[in-house]
């Protein structure tokens, strides 16, 4: 192979067979359970990296069920994201996420630097219960459960809080071990149809764990829960800050 054909193929990894498609990516159908609760704020501010704010000591614990989505195909994750601030402007920031399939694992964090680990989140109704559970190999480490359809939300509030801007710490190492890539990145989600909405009664319980460190932000009052059906478009990302520009 020519190292000019190497460069027009390089976009992932491996080579001659990658791990997924080239973006953007469509998720048809992609469901969001989410409690929000508050927590340590000396903690919370800890996680957060420079020059993101925490907006408060909220943090908002996902399970995300993904039955049709471009290359990456049937999938759930859960994780944790905390609400910021970045430059006065409202955003998010993914601490961490774990999923139960390899091609999102790799193409979410080679291309935008998303903290995906392998684990076993599972969302799903039960009798009147929508319930989610993160499994890290045989240890449970959060449940959360929600009365299911509750109280109808307005769509278009829901509309606005998903299309805020999203942000990401994108590490990739040298061969060495240090940092050849350390970027703030900041993504968005388009063509948003929200199919439904809804909130109801919800508690949430994490665990510890030395490898899935979701109980680090502690549980200390829960706020809300929400559950909502959309249609979306995993946007590219672009970089906001380089931490080894000099």
């Amino acid at each position: 192979m020519k190292i000019t054909e190497v460069k027009q193929r390089a976009f992932a990894m491996p080579l001659t067979s990658p791990s997924y498609p080239r973006g953007p990516y469509r998720f048809v159908n992609r469901e969001f359970f989410v409690v929000t609760y508050r927590t340590d704020p000396a903690a919370l501010r800890a996680m957060v990296p420079e020059p993101l704010l925490p907006a408060g000591d909220l943090v908002k614990f996902e399970f995300i069920r993904m039955p049709d989505s471009t290359g990456f195909g049937d999938y759930t994750e859960s994780g944790q994201v905390i609400p910021v601030t970045w430059k006065g402007k409202p955003g998010t920031y993914q601490i961490a996420m774990y999923l139960d399939d390899e091609s999102p694992i790799a193409g979410g964090r080679e291309i935008w630097g998303f903290p995906k680990k392998l684990a076993r989140p599972h969302l799903r109704v039960e009798a009147d219960t929508l319930l989610g559970t993160l499994d890290y190999g045989p240890v449970r480490i959060a449940t959360g459960s929600m009365g299911y359809k509750h109280r109808a939300l307005d769509a278009k509030q829901v509309l606005a809080g998903l299309r805020q801007p999203n942000y990401l710490l994108k590490i990739i190492p040298d061969v060495d071990c240090s940092p050849r890539i350390c970027e703030l990145v900041e993504y968005g989600l388009d063509d948003l149809v929200v199919k439904g909405a809804w909130e109801g009664p919800a508690a949430l319980e994490l665990h510890a764990h030395a490898l899935a460190p979701v109980a680090a932000l502690p549980v200390l009052e829960v706020i809300s829960g929400t559950h909502i059906i959309t249609d979306l478009t995993l946007g590219l990302g672009r970089v906001v800050h380089d931490y080894l520009k000099r």
